[in-house]
């Protein structure tokens, strides 16, 4: 279990540079003192032809500040929105190419979290196999490989399928207010037809319970628990995005519900493939779901003003900034703390401690950014914070799997 931790917090590195990517490219209305993304200027309003060869010349900035590279910076600006459209976050270039719209409506960005909640299921099973060349005997390399392929259709299950799906279908009911907000996204702005949305929603949910149907199968189940999982996932993932009951209106059930598709849901599928559910390991990933309230008010302090425009009942728009703010800084510490006193319950003291410890400077944080101004320091305050909290996901995931696979 140990020799698999290098590559978990490898990606765990990537996923909280995709996280602060996703913070700063967060919706959200420009106001005073706020984080706001850097206008793009278009290539043809600053591309010159140079008198001799007609290669782009450098300008002089209006200002007499000196020669201004003009063409390279317009051309990072370029490549960032490219970046940006695939990806899926604001601040996409446009493009006619249907493939990069289908992959910029499954919102890549997001499938980070889900992947990671893949890997802590694994490890808190105490079975995924790595294979160490200092001990080759220990675990066969075809083993090792076998767990590996597992563990990436779970990935490819947890992220581009159903994460793509439930991505995309928020997109289609939000279309309305997103002709508001974002007249420019790919739905509102016709760039992709409603039977082309539609038969990209219908053509993930499908491909996703057919791979959670073959996991099982793979796994050796008799109870195709993974496909029940996944069809879970998708019945909250569309009452989440859907009327009547569109879940994300509310700001308690909306915020725990995607806090845990976000952090249960993907471990339950990584353990269930490597092992078996039980009791305790639900209990602490929907105790975990309740620090997902936190951070998911933390992204709504953003677009507080829209929420109140659109009568959408987040925290900060219930509760007003200044206790929503507390709101969010207790759930997220009162979380973390509470699952670090059931894991020393679990006669398991040096994971506890370790919690305990990666609480400490999300408290510090908090009073640096997010209780300071929580709109004007979101942005900082993710990118900063997060990492500890996803640290504590992982050392209880490998809690449980040194507790009931010592």
């Amino acid at each position: 279990m140990w020799a698999a931790l290098p590559s978990f917090l490898a990606l765990a590195g990537l996923s909280f540079l995709i996280s602060a990517l996703e913070a700063t490219a967060a919706n959200a209305r420009p106001r005073e003192g706020a984080f706001v993304p850097p206008r793009v200027v278009p290539l043809s309003s600053v591309l010159r032809p140079a008198p001799s060869h007609g290669a782009p010349s450098l300008q002089r900035s209006p200002g007499g500040g000196g020669v201004a590279m003009k063409e390279a910076k317009d051309e990072v600006k370029s490549n960032d929105k490219s970046v940006r459209q695939l990806l899926g976050v604001r601040g996409a270039a446009e493009t006619t190419d249907i493939w990069k719209i289908r992959l910029q409506l499954m919102k890549p960005v997001t499938w980070i979290p889900l992947i990671w909640g893949v890997i802590c299921g694994a490890a808190a099973s105490g079975n995924y196999h790595t294979w160490n060349p200092l001990n080759p005997e220990a675990v066969s390399l075809s083993e090792a490989g076998e767990d590996l392929l597992k563990s990436l259709a779970c990935m490819v299950l947890a992220g581009p399928l159903l994460t793509g799906f439930t991505q995309t279908m928020n997109d289609w009911y939000d279309r309305e207010i997103d002709a508001i907000n974002e007249p420019y996204r790919p739905i509102p702005s016709g760039a992709i037809s409603e039977g082309q949305v539609k038969g990209q929603i219908w053509g993930l949910l499908i491909a996703g319970l057919a791979v959670a149907y073959g996991l099982d199968l793979w796994a050796g189940h008799d109870t195709p628990n993974i496909l029940l999982l996944a069809i879970f996932g998708s019945v909250v993932s569309y009452i989440y995005s859907a009327p009547p009951l569109k879940l994300k209106q509310s700001g308690w059930i909306g915020n725990y519900a995607l806090g845990s598709s976000y952090i249960s849901l993907p471990w339950w599928c990584g353990q269930a493939m490597f092992g078996e559910l039980n009791p305790t390991v639900i209990i602490l990933t929907l105790l975990y779901s309740i620090g997902g309230v936190g951070i998911a008010t933390v992204n709504d302090f953003k677009s507080v003003e829209g929420d109140r425009e659109l009568g959408l009942k987040s925290l900060p728009v219930q509760f007003g900034i200044d206790r929503a703010k507390w709101i969010a800084a207790l759930s997220i510490d009162l979380t973390q703390l509470g699952v670090a006193a059931y894991v020393y319950s679990l006669d398991e003291p040096l994971y506890a401690a370790i919690l305990a410890g990666l609480t400490i400077p999300q408290i510090f944080l908090q009073a640096k950014y997010l209780l300071k101004d929580p709109v004007k320091f979101d942005v900082q305050y993710q990118a900063a914070a997060q990492p500890f909290f996803v640290f504590g996901i992982l050392t209880t995931a490998l809690a449980c799997g040194h507790h009931f696979n010592p």
